[in-house]
């Protein structure tokens, strides 16, 4: 079976398929990654072949647009109403019709037998419905926009679907959802469980990282803010810093690149600064989880069992932040103005630490993701949803 992976611009929309990529070719099958530029070095992180079409997107050159000096988006633009949601397929809907000539052309060259995408990758849906050939999307974790939008955007794809003789825009044959039915956003639609996989890249494992942890040693607290610092984040994650550090018997390692370290300037002792790594190479070894509310970021921390501050600072890591405060593993805080309070920040951090049910609600949670059907198990189901297309 030949399997065409399809994905948006962005390399963390891509990450979160690479398990269910290593299933299906542990099972025989080819499998071929369609994008651009952008997913390039991510793709081959994965181990995965890949295609690349077109120039750089450079999504966060668009998140800048707009910011002042040293002003991070969530300053600029606060949690976006519910009503709202649906305008976020409208990046993706004009990026589908830059790209679908060019893609279709590959595909029809590939000849698939089935496609699997992001929940955003509008492509994928119209090239299945052409080739005849049934579209997988694979959900990133807590999910209040994919559906929506995808509904939102359909009217303005209808031209398009016309001109290929297919009647609208359809919906996937089969939505994968890693994210574990607790937490996920209730009332969104159903899709098939697949067990979520930490994977942000490849890399290696530090000595201080797998060398045994003195008992009664400080609590470790991971902090990883993906992109944020990117986008004008540099003062937030020094404010960050030294409010984390401020709570006694801790010890604070922070995923932050080269680059940015001389803008942060001096931390307290306790904390250490690392270059970036696979998150799955870290966690296991944590005591609490400190982020942005990124999928990956996020469900990476469930996967470890860990409690979880959440300081969202786009879009879809608000809900995140809602969800893991429901199920009691974690605080969430969305305002800016709460964010860089070093007495909220240094009081919730240590509630996490001191109180055992977030501990033990984390552990409830990790236990629900290993009872999700793994990514091999879900490759056979593929298998055979591809072969009833073929009949």
């Amino acid at each position: 079976m030949r399997v065409l992976i399809v994905s948006t611009p962005i390399a963390n929309h891509f990450l979160p398929l690479v398990p269910l990529a290593w299933a299906l070719r542990s099972s025989g099958h080819e499998v071929m990654v369609l994008g651009q530029p952008d997913v390039l070095r991510s793709v081959r992180a994965g181990g995965q072949t890949t295609v690349t079409i077109g120039e750089l997107f450079n999504c966060d050159d668009m998140l800048l647009d707009g910011l002042g000096q040293e002003q991070r988006p969530l300053q600029v633009r606060p949690r976006p109403a519910a009503e709202v949601l649906g305008g976020y397929g409208r990046l993706w809907m004009y990026h589908a019709k830059a790209v679908f000539a060019r893609y279709l052309e590959y595909a029809e060259a590939y000849r698939p037998d089935l496609i699997i995408a992001d929940p955003l990758e509008y492509c994928s849906l119209i090239m299945g419905a052409v080739l005849e050939v049934p579209v997988v999307h694979h959900r990133w974790s807590v999910d209040e926009i994919s559906g929506v939008a995808r509904r939102s955007i359909r009217p303005d794809l209808q031209e398009l679907c016309d001109s290929l003789g297919v009647p609208a825009l359809p919906d996937p044959a089969l939505l994968l959802d890693p994210c574990p039915p607790s937490l996920q956003v209730p009332g969104v639609e159903q899709g098939a469980p697949i067990r979520y996989l930490p994977f942000s890249g490849s890399g290696q494992q530090p000595s201080w990282l797998w060398e045994r942890r003195a008992p009664g040693g400080p609590r470790r607290v991971a902090v990883s803010l993906g992109n944020t610092l990117e986008l004008n984040g540099a003062p937030f994650t020094r404010r960050l810093l030294h409010a984390l550090a401020a709570v006694p018997d801790t010890e604070i390692v922070a995923t932050v690149g080269a680059e940015h370290r001389a803008l942060i300037g001096a931390v307290p002792a306790q904390v250490r600064m690392i270059d970036p790594l696979p998150l799955q190479l870290l966690l296991g070894s944590c005591d609490v989880m400190v982020h942005h509310g990124g999928s990956g970021t996020a469900m990476s921390g469930s996967y470890f069992g860990l409690p979880q501050l959440t300081l969202p600072q786009l879009t879809d890591h608000f809900a995140m932040g809602d969800r893991l405060t429901a199920v009691g593993v974690g605080l969430t805080y969305q305002e800016a103005d709460q964010q860089d309070d070093p007495r909220v920040v240094g009081a919730a951090l240590e509630e996490l630490l001191s109180d055992p049910g977030y501990r033990a609600a984390a552990r409830e949670l990790a236990d629900e993701i290993r009872r999700m059907p793994s990514p091999a198990q879900v490759a056979l189901d593929l298998e055979q949803l591809a072969l009833e297309q073929m009949r």
